[in-house]
């Protein structure tokens, strides 16, 4: 039997999960559609695709946590299937991340305006660079999965030859996976940062660029001024989501030495699931594109629903 609080919990991640799994879902529909019609696609659907299959991933994962600490709270965060998790959760935590700073530096590249020649030259050949940059980005996030992989692997075989009780061993085996990957998680500091350094120089660009066009017609109405406007919204809405991601999950790991650690943690795991949900809806509501067929398929849906309706009311 379920306590009121696991209850809560339980609908608040699950409503998540679901709206989360249908903005991600719908975001990578629509990129596939459009890649079966026109053969290709364009740079931002690469990086809002892999955006979108990276933050399922880890919708999934915080659920199956959730589950765990629910249903299975005697579970040991040492154990196979917490540990199994764990490294997934890195993998998809680590690609979401890097996911979304290409999408930042993407913007910042397209939109913003600097003379610097490296910036000049970034900014000529962003297209061609998208997909080898989230091809590295792969390939950094596999490399840290697999270092962690084999410290987790080789500390599991060091605590084989200790000699300890079993009560000690377990303690100590807890201790140091939690801290392997709380090091490990907080590495991401480094796409956070670069996402940061995004934000401001789009901020610099918007407001040299309002200074030029002051005395002009258009004031600060003209598509550039927009343009820099919608960037920053969604730029700003990831680095303010990624900060309270990782103010949870400092949440959930300070729960080791917190009293009622459950509940930290499920604390903890309802505010992180609103970083890959809640971005991904902000993504939907700010590309014309992808708002232009949300809109199209509820027309159409409702659309159906009034013919249904009308098909039952006629047979009576």
């Amino acid at each position: 039997m379920l306590s009121i609080e696991d209850s809560i919990f339980m609908i608040i991640i699950t409503g998540a999960l679901i709206v989360g799994l249908l903005g991600n879902g719908f975001i990578g529909l629509v990129t596939c559609i459009d890649w079966v019609k026109k053969k290709k696609l364009t740079s931002i659907d690469y990086i809002f695709t892999s955006l979108a299959f990276s933050r399922i991933s880890v919708i999934c994962i915080l659920e199956v946590d959730m589950i765990l600490q629910i249903f299975y709270p005697d579970v040991s965060f040492a154990s196979k299937i917490r540990v199994v998790n764990n490294l997934f959760w890195v993998l998809g935590n680590h690609s979401s991340s890097w996911f979304g700073t290409c999408l930042s530096v993407f913007y910042l590249l397209k939109i913003a305006n600097f003379s610097h020649p490296l910036f000049l030259w970034l900014k000529w050949r962003i297209d061609r660079l998208t997909v080898p940059l989230l091809l590295l980005c792969c390939i950094i996030s596999l490399l840290t999965f697999l270092a962690l992989v084999m410290i987790v692997n080789s500390d599991d075989q060091l605590h084989i030859t200790e000699e300890h009780n079993i009560t000690e061993l377990l303690y100590v085996s807890e201790f140091r996976q939690l801290t392997i990957f709380n090091i490990f998680g907080f590495m991401v500091i480094v796409p956070f940062a670069m996402s940061l350094i995004s934000l401001f120089l789009l901020i610099l660009s918007l407001w040299r660029h309002t200074k030029q066009v002051k005395h002009n017609a258009a004031g600060s109405r003209d598509p550039s001024t927009e343009a820099h406007v919608r960037a920053m919204t969604t730029v700003t809405s990831f680095v303010f989501l990624l900060f309270v991601y990782y103010l949870s999950y400092f949440l959930m790991a300070s729960s080791y030495i917190v009293r009622e650690k459950k509940l930290a943690v499920l604390f903890g795991e309802t505010i992180a699931i609103l970083y890959p949900t809640g971005h991904s809806l902000i993504l939907l509501l700010g590309s014309n594109k992808l708002r232009q067929t949300s809109a199209r398929m509820l027309m159409r849906v409702k659309t159906a629903c009034m013919m249904q309706n009308l098909n039952f009311a006629n047979r009576l």
